[in-house]
Formats: structure tokens, C-alpha cells, sequence
């Protein structure tokens, strides 16, 4: 004997379409961050020559927006395709995956929070080693000089930070023109310089103190100026944080919903 369930069990499809309009715009985010990627590696040549990769010494930027760009893609993918075609596998993969990279922002913040000294060193290691490879890569260039403007602060502690790099150092053996300079990204600009001068930190550092060259280029670190930062854009960071997490609890609620409505309906088969 048979007996037959009356519930008229279906998907909703507001949710189903909600969960493919969600994604689609990561989807499609994801697709132009690894386009950019590979536009910005093709311009450097790394495409016609792959060793450059493992020749870098430094962080290259683009591997950052290759990594978010393809588990964009990847999320996107599956939170898209999982929902046109009812996947509960897919659907499964785009929650449990969004569920796994919450988990480690928060341990990320906590971590950092409980172990600021360390954090702080880890930080200014990997600034100077980037310093070292200031020359190597025109991103990475283009980076440090962004953030060294934008914060007005020249080095990790401060400006002789820059003795680490060959082309910069103080050192008799070196011969280049910047030579016991700094890159123009440390130097206080005039306002009313409409031409930038790339030239002025030239020997700034082979004479004089540090409360000297305060005339002429920032003495702050970046790590002193980043440590200054963060008290007086606290609600901004935790703004940011806060509006990412929520993005992410409702691309899980939608997934879960949706499987639930998708498993409801298969149940009602049987």
C-alpha cells in the first residue's frame, strides 16, 4: 500500500532567484578581477616568460587579485549553477565554503587582536622585504609608493629602512644616482606642483639628521603611520567588516534555504 502526501511541496522561487542574482555579480566581479590579473601580467611579460614568478622577491599585487579573483569565480560558479539547476551539491560547496572563509576572518581578527606584537613585527618584516624588491616589479612599485603617499610616511620604521634596497643604500660599492636616497613618494609635495618630481629624494639621506630631512621628505614609518590609522578609522574598518560578514550570512542563509525547499521537494517524491 502506497500512501501519498497532499503538501504541495515546491522550490520558492524567490529564493532560488535571489541566490542566482546574488552570485551573478560575484560571478561576473570574479571574471574581471582574473581578466585584470592576467591583462597586468601580460603587460610585464610574465605570460611570455613564467619564470619571472619565482624570480620576484617581493609580494607581486597581481597574485593577490588573481587568488580573490578565482574564488570569486569559483563561488560564484557554484552559488549560480546550484541554484538554476537545484544542485544540492553545489549549493552545499558555495555555503560550506563561505561558511569556512568567515571562520577564518574572524580567527584572523581575533588572533591579531590577542597578538598584536607579533603582528606588528610580521608587518614590518614584510614591508622591508618588499622594500628590497622596490625595483624588481612595477606593481609592487606603484604599491608601496601608493601607500607610502597616501600615509605620508616613508620606510617601515623610517626613511634609512631604504639602506636595505641596492639601488637606495648608502653603501661605497653602489653607484647608482639614488644613492643614499629615497623614492619620490616619500617627499612632502607642494600642492602647487602640477608635475611630479621623481627626483626629489636624490641624496636626501647623505647628509644631515633626521629632523633635517623632515624638511624636505616624511620621517614617519608606515607601520607607526598605520598603527595612527586604524585608532581614527576604527568604525570605518569595523564598518567594512561588519558589511562583509552580513553579505556573507545571507549568501549562506540563501543556500541553506534553498536546499532545504530542494530536499522538501524531493522527500514529497517518494
Amino acid at each position: 500500500m502506497h500512501y501519498y502526501r497532499y503538501e504541495n511541496a515546491e522550490v520558492s522561487c524567490c529564493y532560488k532567484y535571489l541566490m542566482f542574482s546574488y552570485n551573478i555579480i560575484f560571478w561576473l566581479a570574479g571574471t574581471a578581477f582574473i581578466a585584470i590579473g592576467f591583462w597586468a601580467w601580460s603587460e610585464k611579460g610574465v605570460l611570455s616568460d613564467l619564470t619571472q614568478v619565482t624570480r620576484l622577491h617581493g609580494f607581486d599585487p597581481v597574485w593577490g587579485v588573481l587568488v580573490v579573483g578565482t574564488v570569486t569565480f569559483v563561488l560564484g560558479f557554484a552559488g549560480c549553477v546550484g541554484a538554476l539547476r537545484e544542485n544540492i551539491c553545489l549549493l552545499k560547496f558555495f555555503s560550506g565554503v563561505i561558511g569556512f572563509i568567515f571562520f577564518l576572518e574572524l580567527t584572523a581578527a581575533v588572533l591579531a587582536f590577542v597578538f598584536q606584537g607579533q603582528v606588528r613585527e610580521w608587518i614590518n618584516d614584510f614591508f622591508l622585504a618588499n622594500v628590497k624588491a622596490y625595483r624588481e616589479d612595477i606593481d609592487l612599485q606603484n604599491l608601496i609608493d601608493s601607500l607610502q603617499k597616501l600615509n605620508h610616511c616613508c620606510g617601515a620604521k623610517d626613511p634609512n629602512d631604504w639602506n636595505l634596497n641596492v639601488y637606495f643604500n648608502c653603501s661605497q660599492s653602489n653607484l647608482s644616482r639614488e644613492k643614499c636616497g629615497v623614492p619620490f613618494s616619500c617627499c612632502i609635495s607642494d600642492p602647487a606642483d602640477t608635475v611630479v618630481n621623481t627626483q626629489c629624494g636624490y641624496d636626501v639621506r647623505s647628509s644631515g639628521t633626521t629632523s633635517q630631512w623632515s624638511n624636505t621628505i616624511y620621517v614617519k614609518g608606515c607601520i607607526i603611520a598605520l598603527e595612527e590609522w586604524l585608532p581614527r578609522n576604527l568604525y570605518i574598518v569595523a564598518g567594512v567588516f561588519i558589511v562583509i560578514s552580513l553579505l556573507q550570512m545571507v549568501g549562506i542563509f540563501l543556500a541553506r534555504t534553498l536546499i532545504g525547499d530542494i530536499e522538501k521537494v524531493k522527500f514529497n517524491y517518494y
